[in-house]
């Protein structure tokens, strides 16, 4: 990378580099990734204006834990090493200075990980000969102060130098992604594709798009207008089940039936003391409690999967209460499988990018712009790109402004137009022969609550102005060719990893198949999801879609499941201080696509 390219993108922040500084910088293992990590803290509470006209090699060092502090005493502990900082230590070596004084190196009946021998005083007696050492050896000789000992390569001590292997967590992996991994080539030619406009022919169809259905004033009517919905929505996917056909109303139950065959939606949720489940269900006519026994492990473990607000189908026994039963069978409203359909094109999957902030990823995005335009990549990855006739951006295009607190401290474009307007000049380089579909997420332009109308034009007329740009809602259904894609940003999985505790962030298709399963985007109302009681329940699964498309938990995920593929597209932003907090690790810069029908996913770091 060259001098001029890193100086200026510390300069666009306002940071001048002293020589020292800047080799540091250089000689990261990746030195993009570390500018962007470092102009972080620079721009931090910690450091004022006059800070940044000329940032010394030492204040790199203070940034990066790599300062060695004067030992206040000449025994050294575990607690006086200073703490290694994770997030930098992969990025710098560090430096071996030499201190005034060296202590001489272990013997060889002293085992390698012992810590340094303290430094002596000149007026300290030499310590007695030890087991191994014959009585008449000689005292060794105080070495002078100027003397230096030399010095074998160590790793600081640290207590994750300490760690077993056995007390680290194994990290998930994605088998289906790392066999479908490729890295970009950096083999760019000459041409241009984007040089004039093309009238491609598109078979586009937005399917259903929430925008400018928002009909709720916020009542209690409302409210109970919208749970009506669902539940009658579900309550038609679930009748058609072959166990479910003749199911009973909660108020209709009588005293000749044994077997029970209801459907309901979940109210309450709570553990017996003998470890059972207990969930209180309703229907438009009552409300019943139903057991889940833990001795029936397959049952208990689907009922542990159990949310508050869902609809599903419970087979149960009476009990001689009419307001309780026991559990046999739960039906949740599922999908059934999906047929392959032939594609003679390609699809690109963008979630996530935040541009505006401080950590997005400008290099990595220019560089996924040259492949998408056929510049860029061996020619077999440009052939792929030459197939591409749609890309899906799912939310978060932007960073946007206020989303959380202190936000503008991370921000490099801290007012929200001109975040749109810095997201159009990405995107107008696309070829014109590609149909760009962007729908928010709750970093955009857009009301909090789900569903979020699409983004105004009044915040991203510089987008709007593309003619090649088609907004939509969150969640948005569209149809490509004739291929059906669910677009949803997937900020309910905040609420299934809280309520469920087998999921996590890591593993988003188990989370996206369980939303399949329950047919719904954000069935639990009233947690960090904010839900909009519209008259209709626009976040139900009407159609079963070929493709799924997520994000917001910047993290890739890929699997098909009965047909479907779903796909959550990552980010173009290196980690957050929320992902920290949370030791979520995002894999940023990698581009899924459906390629023909096939997978593929490309790295662009």
């Amino acid at each position: 990378m060259s001098t001029n390219k890193i100086l200026l993108k510390f300069a666009k922040k306002g940071i001048n580099l002293s020589p020292e500084a800047y080799d540091k910088v250089i000689n990261a293992e990746n030195p993009l990734d570390f500018a962007s990590t470092l102009i972080v803290k620079l721009k931090g509470d910690k450091f004022s204006s006059k800070d940044l006209v000329s940032v010394s090699g030492e204040t790199i060092d203070e940034i990066t834990g790599n300062v060695e502090k004067p030992e206040k005493s000449n025994q050294k502990t575990l607690n006086d090493v200073p703490e290694e900082k994770p997030e930098i230590k992969t990025q710098i070596k560090p430096e071996n200075k030499p201190l005034t004084q060296q202590t001489p190196q272990p013997t060889k009946t002293q085992p390698s990980t012992q810590e340094k021998p303290q430094t002596k005083p000149l007026t300290q007696k030499t310590p007695q000969p030890t087991k191994t050492q014959p009585s008449t050896q000689e005292k060794p000789q105080t070495k002078p102060l100027t003397q230096k000992t030399p010095q074998k390569d160590k790793k600081p001590i640290s207590m994750e130098n300490l760690k077993k292997d056995s007390d680290k967590p194994e990290k998930y992996v994605n088998q289906t992604i790392v066999e479908a991994t490729e890295t970009v080539k950096d083999e760019k030619i000459k041409f241009k594709r984007n040089e004039q406009k093309i009238n491609a022919q598109y078979d586009f169809e937005i399917l259903q798009d929430m925008s400018k259905k928002s009909y709720t004033s916020g009542e209690l009517e409302n409210l109970i207008a919208y749970f009506k919905n669902r539940y009658e929505k579900l309550e038609k996917i679930l009748s058609k089940r072959p166990e479910l056909r003749s199911y009973t109303k909660i108020a209709d139950i009588d005293d000749s039936q044994d077997s029970l065959s209801l459907i309901l939606m979940v109210r309450e949720i709570r553990s017996s003391k003998n470890g059972h489940k207990i969930v209180e269900f309703e229907d438009d006519t009552g409300n019943i409690s139903i057991l889940f026994s833990h001795n029936n492990e397959e049952l208990f473990a689907e009922a542990e999967k159990l949310v508050k607000d869902e609809v599903v189908g419970v087979i149960a026994n009476k009990s001689d209460d009419k307001g309780f039963a026991f559990g046999q069978q739960i039906i949740k409203p599922g999908v059934l499988r999906v047929p392959d359909k032939e594609m003679d094109f390609g699809v690109v999957f963008l979630s996530d990018v935040h541009i505006g902030s401080l950590t997005f990823l400008e290099d990595a995005f220019t560089r996924f712009i040259d492949w998408i335009n056929c510049d860029y990549g061996t020619e077999e990855q440009r052939r792929v790109a030459e197939d591409v006739k749609y890309l899906i951006i799912g939310g978060d295009i932007v960073d946007g402004i206020g989303v959380y607190p202190n936000q503008d401290k991370e921000l490099a474009i801290k007012d929200i137009t001109q975040q749109y307007n810095e997201a159009a000049r990405f995107l107008r380089n696309i070829r014109s022969d590609i149909k760009i579909i962007i729908a928010p997420g709750n970093h955009d332009a857009s009301r909090v609550a789900e569903p979020q109308p699409a983004v105004p034009e009044e915040y991203a007329k510089a987008l709007y102005e593309l003619d090649n740009v088609e907004f939509i809602s969150n969640p948005g259904l569209v149809s490509l060719d004739g291929i059906k894609v669910l677009i949803y940003h997937g900020r309910s999985f905040d609420d299934l990893v809280m309520a469920v505790k087998e999921f996590t962030y890591e593993k988003s298709d188990l989370l996206m198949e369980e939303l399949l399963q329950k047919r719904h985007l954000a069935p639990i109302y009233g947690e960090r999801t904010p839900l909009a009681s519209e008259l209709e329940d626009y976040l139900v699964i009407d159609e079963v879609p070929d493709i799924f498309h997520t994000g917001h938990i910047h993290v890739n995920s890929y699997r098909k499941f009965k047909g479907i593929h779903m796909i959550n597209s990552g980010t173009f932003q290196t980690q957050t201080s929320f992902q920290k907090i949370h030791n979520i690790e995002p894999t940023p810069a990698e581009v899924p696509v459906i390629h023909k029908g096939k997978y593929k996913h490309f790295k662009f770091l």
